[in-house]
């Protein structure tokens, strides 16, 4: 019995339960998510909306007692179930850029109950550029600027546009199985991402490579050119433009291949000028070590500190999530119901 009861727990469920508590009671609000990497994230997004009437319960998606991860387990266990009292947050992967192409785009985009993140991924908006130079601090204790993350992903975007384009465009048609996402990331692969290294030449190469690909594909899938062209443009309508193209582009390949290693490599010239500074600084061997052990206790690791990054919340996306989230709120609960 216990079993079927949790199976069909619903959005009425969730009402009726809160009907049950006293009416001073916070009203409660079940937001399902993909995985325990996103609870940060959505907690993130939905605490500026709680007050003492309402309150949000963020929870993994379950079928019976066996506890279920990822995007179809979120959408396919509860589409039936979500509604006012109980909604679904997941990453918007490229279901957001394809625009109801296939089934799980559709109901990402059509159900009002089920919010994404614009972005790919969450690992996008960790990784969004402005915020880059916070996340060093908060790693090395370092508030030297010593490159410039905003440039540097601005100019990787613009070079990956086009391809990054066609690879929308596949997803798009029925040709999405001849150029995948995995084929669009090994092509824009950059190698070793360092911030001491001459990135003209890497990005020379890159730009290279992502020619060499859109020319095969302009030369197998030739009379393409308007409908790219087309493409391009919604695309930026949709806030998706050349300048920003990192955020949408997979988030596990954008977070530990381009900028982990980047933050990485800056970190490590700080830390070493860090200690430099503290060996010209300090009086004698034992202060030096003391003050050593006393920083390095005090910092923490670039992709700990990327995932703790909420500097995501001053970009476009992020606005957009908000916009979503207070539409829902306006629609379904009048200021006297709660």
């Amino acid at each position: 019995m216990a079993r079927r009861l949790v199976d069909n727990i619903n959005s009425a469920y969730v009402e009726a339960a809160n009907k049950l508590t006293s009416k001073k009671a916070p009203h409660k609000i079940v937001v399902y998510v993909e995985s325990y990497d996103d609870i940060f994230f959505w907690r993130s997004v939905l605490t500026p909306y709680e007050n003492e009437k309402r309150y949000f319960e963020i929870l993994l998606p379950s079928k019976g007692q066996q506890l279920e991860r990822g995007k179809k387990a979120a959408i396919s266990n509860i589409v039936e179930s979500v509604g006012p009292n109980m909604i679904a947050c997941v990453d918007a992967d490229y279901d957001y850029l394809i625009q109801g192409a296939s089934p799980t785009s559709r109901t990402v985009l059509s159900n009002p109950y089920i919010f994404h993140t614009y972005a790919y991924a969450i690992e996008n908006l960790q990784c969004y550029a402005p915020s880059l130079h916070g996340v060093v601090v908060a790693s090395i204790l370092n508030d030297k600027r010593t490159f410039d993350c905003v440039e540097y992903l601005t100019h990787f975007s613009r070079i990956i546009w086009p391809l990054f384009v066609w690879s929308v465009w596949f997803y798009r048609s029925t040709h999405y199985g001849q150029f995948t996402i995995t084929d669009f990331n090994q092509v824009i692969e950059l190698g070793k991402v360092s911030a001491s290294r001459d990135h003209l030449e890497t990005f020379s190469k890159l730009k290279q490579h992502v020619n060499r690909k859109v020319r095969q594909l302009e030369s197998k899938f030739p009379g393409t050119q308007e409908q790219l062209k087309a493409l391009a443009q919604e695309l930026k309508e949709m806030g998706v433009h050349p300048n920003n193209t990192y955020m949408y582009i997979q988030g596990h390949h954008l977070f530990n291949h381009i900028v982990v290693p980047l933050l990485i490599s800056i970190c490590d010239r700080l830390y070493n000028e860090r200690i430099r500074e503290l060996k010209e600084l300090s009086q004698h061997i034992a202060q030096y070590h003391t003050e050593l052990a006393c920083y390095e206790k005090s910092t923490e690791s670039i992709p700990s500190m990327l995932k703790k990054n909420t500097g995501y919340m001053l970009s476009p996306e992020f606005k957009k999530i908000q916009h979503d989230i207070e539409e829902y709120l306006a629609n379904n609960f009048s200021i006297s119901s709660l």
